[in-house]
This record gives C-alpha cells, structure tokens and sequence, in this order.
C-alpha cells in the first residue's frame, strides 16, 4: 500500500474508523479496508492489546493504523476517538460502527439495565458516532457510514429482544441519516450479518433457536471476510451511488425486501 511498485487501492488516500475491531467480524473488516488502502483506526472498549494486535497485522503489511481505546456509549470518549483519528491522519472519510454486546436472556427475565446496556453500544453508540464523526465528514465533501446490523430483529429471534430493539433502531438511524446526508455527498448503509463462523464471546452464551445451518438456503456458516467485502464495496468507488439500504449478507437466511 504504501510501496511506490504496489498499484493504487481503491481507498487510498482515505481514512477509516472502525469500531469492535478486535476479532472477528470486525477485524476481518479492519484488515480488509486497509487491504484496500485506507489508513485504519481500530476501537475498542477494554482490551487494548486485541486491536493493538490487529494495527500490528496492517502495519506489517506496509499499511497505516491507529489502535484507539473508548466506550462508544459514552459521548465524551466518541469525542475524544474522533478527534484523535482526524489529529492522527488529518481526515475521516468511512465510518463502520461493528461494535456490539450479545446477550440472550428471556424477556420477562431481562432487567432493564440488561436492556439499556445492550441498547448503549449498538444504537446509542452509533448515534454518537454519527453525531461526531460526520462534521468531519462535512469539512472533507462526502464520506461513507457502515452500520452493522443483523438478522435476529428481521426473523424475531427468541431470547434477544434487546438486540432485535437495537438492529431496528439502526437501520432506522440509517435510513433516516441517507436522506438527511445525501446532499452532502455522504451515504448510509446497514449490513445485515447471518450466521457468522465467529468465535462466541462467553456473554453470548450458545447461539440462538432458528440459527442451525439447516435454515441456511446456500447451506453453510458465512465467513468474517464475507462481511469485510461488503464494507469494502460500499466504503468504495463502487457503492457511491448506494445509501439508505440494508445489504443482507446471511446466505438466504433473511430475503432483503
């Protein structure tokens, strides 16, 4: 990427934040728009050496990258990261908001903290992540957020009615941000993650009723890197004229409508 022999990336030049970019999901998208040529800051909420791990990873392949500790619930640290991504690299042109907490505990069971939290990271945080990072966004004459959603609110699945709450809201905030921002030349995407072949923090305990692969029409579990290229198509030249959409990218799962 950085090498004058190396032909130019279709994100050359630009500069991407992204959020729970740790492992999995995340990191595959990290590594896949740095891949592409942008400059890559990493977030994460408490562990820093994961995505310090995965800056690593991009700088040894001649990339750029900035590993970024902050609790995107909190607008004070959603301040903070933004400024430190646009002092660290002078601009912020795509923003993925990937973080998120899984949890499944039974409606009547579930304590309205448990509730909250949930809501904090995936729908506040992305709130907050747009409200600070679009200006930015602005000042430069166009950008690109990336929210990543899911399939469990389109199928009602048991046990995650928070989750289900959050992903609706994003696809919301969105929707509701592609018609506000398109005249400013910044679009806005969900994608709708299926059946991932992640490793399963502890806190989300054994997957979800209606996840088997049986329910799966291609037949198998998705990859991380199948993710990564969707972001990357939509960070890109290619998915300029795309905004307001939910891109299912779960296999047939869920049909997008």
């Amino acid at each position: 990427m950085n090498n004058p022999e190396t032909p130019a990336g279709p994100l050359d030049g630009k500069v991407a934040l992204v959020t729970g970019a740790g492992k999995n999901i995340g990191r595959a998208i990290a590594l896949g728009l740095a891949a592409d040529g942008a400059a890559v800051v990493l977030n994460g909420r408490g562990d820093k050496g994961l995505i310090a791990s995965v800056a690593a990873e991009i700088e040894d392949r001649g990339g750029k990258a900035l590993a970024v500790l902050a609790d995107i619930s909190d607008e004070e640290a959603v301040k903070r990261l933004v400024a430190e991504t646009a002092g660290a690299f002078g601009r912020l042109d795509i923003v993925v908001s990937n973080a998120g907490l899984r949890c499944q505990t039974p409606l009547v069971e579930m304590s309205f903290s448990e509730w909250r939290e949930i809501l904090s990271v995936a729908l506040d945080g992305a709130f907050l992540l747009a409200r600070h990072s679009i200006p930015e966004m602005i000042k430069r004459g166009g950008g690109r957020f990336i929210g990543i959603s899911g399939v469990s609110h389109h199928t009602g699945t048991p046990d995650r009615v928070h989750v289900n709450a959050s992903k609706a809201g994003l696809e919301g905030l969105i929707r509701g941000m592609a018609g506000e921002l398109g005249p400013h030349s910044i679009t806005a995407n969900a994608i709708a993650p299926g059946v991932i072949d992640t490793a399963r923090g502890v806190s989300a305990g054994a997957a979800p009723p209606g996840s088997a692969v049986s329910g799966i029409p291609l037949g198998r579990k998705g990859l991380p890197d199948e993710i990564a290229a969707a972001v990357c198509f939509l960070a890109g030249p290619g998915g300029a004229y795309v905004t307001g959409q939910t891109l299912h990218v779960n296999g047939g799962k869920v049909f997008g409508q």
